[in-house]
């Protein structure tokens, strides 16, 4: 996932694919433990992609609050 593609994606639709992120690092988690990840990369992938969603959404709010003020 790109932050260029990111940014151009409303609020709504970055909060669904966070959701959908976690539910796959949730998954990602369970087969890492029961043994049955052969992509064991992808859990990192996974969690860089939830960090870059939540520091555009982390930016949207700070630069609404400063807008505010």
């Amino acid at each position: 996932m790109k932050v260029t593609d990111l940014r151009t994606k409303s609020e709504d639709e970055l909060k669904q694919d966070l959701l959908g992120l976690r539910k796959e690092a949730f998954n990602l988690r369970f087969q890492a433990a029961s043994g049955q990840l052969e992509n064991t990369t992808r859990k990192r992938l996974v969690r860089r992609d939830i960090a870059r969603i939540k520091t555009i959404l982390r930016e949207r709010t700070a630069q609404a609050q400063a807008n505010k003020e």
